[in-house]
Parts: structure tokens; sequence; C-alpha cells
């Protein structure tokens, strides 16, 4: 008899053999990733990975996870796959460090309409590209065929990431006081917030993705997939350099400003941030513009030309800012901690 449970399966919308034929294609994308720490190989019930916390009075572990939001659409739209994998890095990575841990080891899970083996390399392609700027390790993942649950040829993907920091040197915001210099570093664009809103706003040109934009010197579908930067090696950087004079970081994702840059403040400690001083990539102005979006909601959804922030001692800035761009960032001073209520004020 062929009845077999992988012809069965396949019939219901599965196929394993796919499944199997998806894992042969990315195993060396993975590979790539890998640090020391990584233990076994692929394909075991859980990823393996021994710390280095030699040094380390107090480890403690940070994690975070995420996933990239409707900017996948924007992949579904252009048929392009290879990058939105960063940005499920990006998520993750960009958060753990803030608290001064270092990412070591990242999963992935992808939830696919059915199984697409050259849909999965493409995928892990980025994840594999985004792992390597963050310097950790994929050392595992899933990859789900929801069959009958999700839309014809779509998926979803999320991320999960662990990194390791001393207890002593935890970055909380816990010592920001008012007269601290507040920085800024360029994002790469709008990395992946707010794609809903921006898929409302230019929801008449969502087909024509491909067509040359002057106004951002590329094709509105390549700015709107422009992969998320990731922070990671610049502040590790600093941090080894700079150790607590580094008080606070802020990762401006979902929320914009007005959400993420108090998450990082003490009581009694206000930021005031002044727009001028923000280089602002064209797309936030067209996005405003075009969708008659108010300014504060600008701010309350979008990085604005700032994709994470740093309050740092005011006698150790230029110096921070100057290892920052030796370190390939654009930094800029965009503001200071003053004595008042914890919040955020934007001055444009």
């Amino acid at each position: 008899m062929q009845n077999s449970k992988s012809d069965s399966y396949a019939k219901a919308g599965v196929d394993l053999t796919g499944g199997y034929e998806a894992i042969r294609r990315i195993t060396p994308h993975v590979k790539s990733t890998y640090r020391p720490g990584v233990l076994g190989d692929i394909g075991g019930f859980g990823g393996l990975f021994e710390p280095a916390l030699a040094g380390m009075n107090r480890p403690v572990a940070v994690s975070s996870t995420d996933g990239v939001g409707t900017k996948l659409k924007i992949a579904f739209l252009l048929n392009k796959h290879d990058t939105i994998g960063i940005d499920c890095v990006a998520m993750c990575v960009n958060d753990i460090i803030c608290t001064g841990a270092e990412p070591v080891f990242f999963l992935d899970y992808i939830a696919m309409e059915k199984t697409d083996p050259e849909l999965t390399e493409q995928i892990i392609v980025g994840v594999a590209e985004g792992c390597r700027q963050a310097g950790c390790a994929l050392i595992g993942g899933e990859t789900a065929v929801h069959s009958g649950m999700l839309p014809k040829n779509e998926y979803d993907i999320a991320g999960f990431s662990v990194g390791f920091v001393d207890h002593d040197n935890i970055i909380d915001g816990s010592g920001i006081t008012p007269g601290d210099v507040i920085i800024g570093l360029a994002p790469s664009g709008l990395h992946s917030n707010g794609f809903s809103l921006v898929r409302k706003v230019f929801a008449s040109q969502l087909k024509s993705l491909d067509v040359y934009a002057p106004e951002l010197g590329c094709t509105l579908g390549e700015e709107l997939l422009r992969p998320t930067r990731i922070y990671v090696r610049a502040i590790l950087g600093v941090i080894k350099m700079f150790g607590n004079s580094i008080k606070g970081i802020s990762n401006i994702t979902g929320g914009g400003f007005y959400e993420n840059v108090p998450r990082m403040l003490p009581e009694g400690v206000r930021a005031q941030i002044e727009f001028s001083k923000v280089t602002q990539k064209p797309i936030f102005s067209i996005l405003a513009k075009k969708g008659a979006i108010p300014m504060r909601d600008m701010f309350n959804t979008f990085n604005m030309g700032i994709g994470l922030v740093m309050a740092v001692s005011e006698d150790k800035a230029n110096p921070i800012v100057t290892a920052l761009r030796e370190l390939g960032e654009a930094p800029t001073y965009i503001g200071e901690c003053v004595k008042s209520d914890k919040g955020v004020d934007i001055i444009w």
C-alpha cells in the first residue's frame, strides 16, 4: 500500500518532503551565524548554547521576542523576502542592547500557508544576515504549515533572542540625572513600525511600488522594505569604552518617541528633544503631508529619523559621539535631560 502518513498529510496541505528540502537549503545559512558557545547541530529538539560567563560576578539573562508586523504585506506585494528576516532579528536584539546585554543567540518561528522550500530559504537568508550583523547565533527555529489558516502564499514570522549582562552593568536608566545629554542614532528608514498607517496612506500606490520616486531617490517599495538598522555592535563598543557613562538607552519602535523615550527615564527626569537637530529622511515628511498626519501622531508612531536614543554623561558626550562615528553610526545631539515630571517634550 502507498497510502502512507506522508501521502495523507500532503493531501491535507502539508508536504513533509518539502520540509526536508527546506532544511537542506537553510542549513548553510544557519551555520554561517555560529559563534563560540553553539553546541549540537540543526535538527535537535532544542537549540543548545553555552554562554561565556567568565568574569561576570552575577550573570543576568535578558530576553526579547517580537515580529515584523504588517511590513510583511510590502514583502508580499514585491515578492521579495530576503530582508524581512533582518527586521525580525533587529526588533529583538535592539531591545536587548538597551539593557547593556550582548545578544548571543536567536530563534525564529515561521508560519506558512503551504510548504515552500525556496521561500523558506529566502526568509532565512535575511534572518541569518541579521544574526551576523548582531553577532548572535541562529541556533534553532520552527517552520509550521498552517494550511487553511493563512491567505495563499502568505506567512508570518516572529523571533526570540537571549543575551547576557553582568548584574552590576545593567543599563536601566536609574542613573540618569538632569543635565545628561541625549544622543540619537540614525535609522535606515521606517524600520518595522507603523506599517498599518503607512499602507493606508499609500493605498493608491501599493500596486506600483516599483516606480522610481525622485523625492526618495529610490522606488517606494525599496524605501518601505528597507531593513531595520541593527545597533548591537556599536552600542557594545561604546559600553566597553565608556561604561556607566552610558546611562540609558531606548529603542524607538512602536509608539515612537512618546512611548519609548520615557521607558529609560527615572522619576523626576524629563527628556527635551529638539527636532530641528534631527536629520529627517524624506519618507517621514511625505507620510505626514500625504496622510495629513498631525506632528504629534507622527512622533507617537514612527522613529522620525532617530532609531535609537541614548542618555549619557555630559562630560563624556563628545568622545562617545566620536566613538560612535568611528563604529559606523551617525550620532546627533538631539536634546538633554531636565528636572521635571517623567516624560518627553518634542520641540519642533
